[in-house]
């Protein structure tokens, strides 16, 4: 893929508990991953190692997520493209019952091979209809780190920013930059 194509039909599957996720599965989400953060992605997980990573050492952290899916708390949509996984996303619905109505978005990611053909895009508009059809929520929100142009993106696909934390994300030492919080209603 060549970032001038467009990937107008990738195809969608969700898991929605551990045992869905085969071995090939497993292997593809830590390898998109990897990719993603060696190319300078915002997606690095608590206790993983600053890059470069290898997809063995994102395990625990995909291992993690599969642990918390279940199909009213917790799904992985994925996008594929021929054989190939393109990209992913986590939906999370709150715990807490005062913010039970609404879910968080995750770890959205394009493998880097598939960056800039509308995966994840696809991903995106694919999503509202899950969260509100399937599992119920009413509101999504998620987090961006100022200073990549994320927040644009996520603008295109119809999401609001509601707010900042400034300089809440230390990239680097004399780097800091904002959390911005993004919301869509559903």
């Amino acid at each position: 893929m060549t970032a001038h194509e467009t990937v107008h039909a990738p195809a969608f599957a969700q898991l929605m508990r551990d045992q869905d996720a085969t071995e090939a599965v497993r292997r593809d989400l830590g390898e998109c991953w990897a990719a993603v953060i060696n190319a300078g992605g915002a997606v690095v997980p608590m206790g993983c190692p600053l890059p470069p990573v290898s997809p063995r050492q994102l395990e625990p952290a995909v291992d993690a997520i599969l642990r918390g899916l279940s199909p009213q708390r917790g799904r992985l949509l994925l996008a594929s493209v021929g054989d190939a996984l393109a990209g992913w996303v986590l939906l999370r619905r709150e715990a807490h019952a005062l913010e039970a109505h609404c879910g968080t978005v995750n770890h959205l990611q394009t493998h880097v091979r598939f960056r800039g053909t509308g995966v994840g895009a696809a991903l995106m508009r694919r999503l509202p209809a899950i969260a509100r059809e399937e599992m119920g929520l009413e509101r999504l929100r998620l987090t961006v780190r100022d200073g990549l142009g994320l927040e644009d993106f996520y603008r295109g696909v119809g999401w609001s920013e509601v707010g900042r934390w400034p300089g809440a994300l230390r990239v680097a030492p004399g780097d800091d930059r904002d959390e911005i919080l993004m919301s869509l209603a559903l």
